[in-house]
C-alpha cells in the first residue's frame, strides 16, 4: 500500500510539470509563429512585439550567395525598417517541422526546418534556429539564425 501511495504521490507532482512544460513549448512555438507571420505579413509592431529589445539581441541569414547579421535590438530595427516600409504582404504559407524545443527556465532554444510557399510555389528549405528569454511572464525572442538550402542542394535527414 505504502509503495503505491509513493508512486500515487509522484505521479501527481510529475504531471503539473509535465503540464506546465508542454504549455511553455505551446507559447514558444506560437511566438515564433506570430514572428514569421508578422514578417511576411508586413506588420513590423506585431514583429517586434515578438523581440527581446536587447543588445544582445542576434539575427543572422546564409544562403549559397550571401550571409547577413545584426548584432543587438537597435541594430536589427534599423536593419529591418527598410523592408517594413517598401515591401507588400506576400501570399505565403509557410511548412514548419519542429525538430526540437527546449525550455531552460527564462529561456528557451527551438530548432526547425521551414519551406515558405510563395503563390503555391514551395522555397527550398530552411533549418531555423530560436533562442527566448521571458520577459514579465512573455516569451521574446533574442536569437534567430536562418540557414536556407540552394536549389538542389541535398537536405539532411535530421
Amino acid at each position: 500500500m505504502k509503495k503505491s501511495s509513493a508512486v500515487f504521490a509522484f505521479i501527481m507532482l510529475a504531471f503539473p510539470v509535465l503540464a506546465q512544460k508542454a504549455s511553455e513549448v505551446d507559447a514558444i512555438k506560437a511566438v515564433i509563429e506570430k514572428e514569421t507571420k508578422s514578417y511576411f505579413s508586413i506588420d513590423q509592431k506585431a514583429w517586434m512585439d515578438c523581440w527581446a529589445h536587447v543588445p544582445h539581441a542576434y539575427w543572422s541569414f546564409v544562403d549559397q550567395t550571401q550571409t547577413s547579421h545584426f548584432e543587438g535590438w537597435n541594430a536589427i530595427e534599423i536593419g529591418f525598417n527598410d523592408y517594413f516600409v517598401t515591401s507588400r504582404p506576400m501570399n505565403i504559407q509557410i511548412e514548419r517541422q519542429w525538430i526540437d524545443v527546449r525550455v531552460y527556465n527564462n529561456g528557451a532554444f527551438a530548432r526547425f526546418k521551414q519551406y515558405v510557399i510563395t503563390d503555391g510555389v514551395r522555397g527550398p528549405e530552411q533549418t531555423e534556429m530560436r533562442i527566448l528569454e521571458k520577459d514579465k511572464n512573455a516569451w521574446k525572442i533574442v536569437m534567430v539564425a536562418v540557414l536556407k538550402k540552394g536549389e538542389g542542394e541535398a537536405t539532411s535527414s535530421r
